[in-house]
């Protein structure tokens, strides 16, 4: 009886894929199916080359799939309606583009009949927790292999087997751990390891090129963003991708994030996210000019409670669901025009326009004037309002 040697191998291109691949097919005689599942980030030049060293390594085929639409409808739209950013900080560069690969990468093996997957996590890190948790709950009876975790290999070691070999590739740069997406772009190595050192400026994909301060002005609707400087775009994506055109020259978005990995250490990765930054702060600002006190308090708790949830692998449980349906809910009336103000290195808001705006001097300007209710109103609200506090203090003052 034959056994299936076919295996799905999540493949990007980069070193640790590279490997995954010309050990799988090499060393352990698998029928490899390399697949890139697309989150955006990758110009046509870079999914050719990619294509051509893949199809170099003997493997039995190689395929592209595009999720970058159905990455936004699916994570994206709710990591902006939620201004998501990991210790205020990460907008869950990453973690947000793995659920939809492990996703495509689940129902691509189980279209080709395949009985293994593979992807070329460490054993040190948040990827093989989502990866293997997505494949666990979608294809529980194919066999997950992790050719770097399971070997227990360094980045030299991966590439003095793949010099051994003759694999070519740009093997300076793959000193550095490269992860490219729509969402920004996240970039691990040496100076990332350590909690001092900071990535020098050759480390960060996009170089700064512009030092003249421009002003940009983002259009949403019902919290999505649908236009750029009075261009509208039917595609948020294509929105998005503008956005990240016209902020990135400034080396704005650059970052490292120190967080707790989903198994217990302290991690640092450095990234590169200049339109998702700009997006979720300019949300935000609309966000507190048309939500209510109430809806921004619970949307902000859930919200939280969202984006450590998805960054912990933990996208398909059904709560999550539930979360995006509050969130989306938030947003009917967050629509208007936000002016952003983009600078080298920084960027600044500059403020809003809507006309679902509650900052309306219709009923009062904050510190002047008041509009819809007399003096003697304020007198008995603040009474009421502090009365309990005051009983305390009345009864207990003396006790304290």
């Amino acid at each position: 009886m034959s056994i299936n040697k076919k295996i799905v191998l999540a493949y990007s291109g980069g070193l640790d894929t590279t490997y995954g691949a010309l050990h799988l097919s090499k060393d352990l005689g698998y029928e490899v199916h390399a697949v890139l599942v697309n989150t955006g980030g990758f110009s046509e030049k870079e999914l050719e080359e990619t294509e051509a060293r893949a199809q170099s390594l003997g493997i039995a085929s190689f395929t592209i799939l595009d999720v970058v639409d159905k990455y936004y409808e699916e994570v994206i739209k709710y990591l902006i309606f939620g201004n998501v950013l990991k210790n205020q900080t990460y907008p869950l560069s990453v973690s947000a583009e793995r659920i939809l690969q492990a996703k495509s990468l689940a129902e691509y093996a189980k279209s080709i009949g395949a009985k293994s997957v593979a992807h070329g996590s460490t054993g040190a890190g948040n990827d093989q927790v989502r990866f293997d948790m997505i494949f666990q709950t979608l294809i529980p009876d194919i066999e997950i292999i992790t050719p770097i975790r399971d070997n227990k290999l360094s980045r030299q070691q991966e590439i003095e087997y793949l010099k051994k070999h003759g694999v070519s590739m740009n093997f300076e740069k793959a000193a550095y751990s490269i992860n490219q997406g729509i969402w920004g772009t996240s970039v691990g190595g040496k100076e990332t390891l350590n909690s001092w050192d900071n990535l020098p400026e050759e480390a960060w994909p996009t170089q700064k090129s512009k030092s003249d301060p421009e002003e940009i002005i983002l259009g949403f609707e019902k919290g999505e963003i649908k236009s750029v400087n009075g261009k509208s775009f039917e595609n948020s994506v294509e929105a998005i991708l503008e956005i990240q055109r016209l902020s990135s020259p400034f080396g704005i978005g650059r970052d490292i994030h120190v967080g707790d990995t989903i198994i217990g250490i302290k991690g640092r990765v450095g990234f590169e996210a200049a339109a998702p930054l700009i997006l979720i702060k300019a949300h935000q600002l609309l966000e507190k000019h048309t939500l209510t006190k109430w809806q921004s308090f619970w949307k902000n708790q859930l919200a939280e409670f969202y984006g450590n949830h998805l960054h912990e692998g933990h996208y398909l449980d059904p709560t999550m669901r539930d979360l995006e349906a509050f969130m989306e809910s938030t947003q009917k009336m967050v629509s208007g025009k936000v002016r952003v103000l983009l600078q080298p290195y920084k960027f600044s808001l500059l403020g809003i326009e809507s006309e679902h705006d509650l900052m309306s001097n219709k009923f009062g300007s904050y510190g002047e004037m008041n509009k819809g209710y007399t003096a003697e109103d304020v007198k008995g609200f603040t009474r009421i309002l502090g009365n309990q506090t005051a009983i305390y203090h009345q009864i207990n003052g003396d006790h304290e």
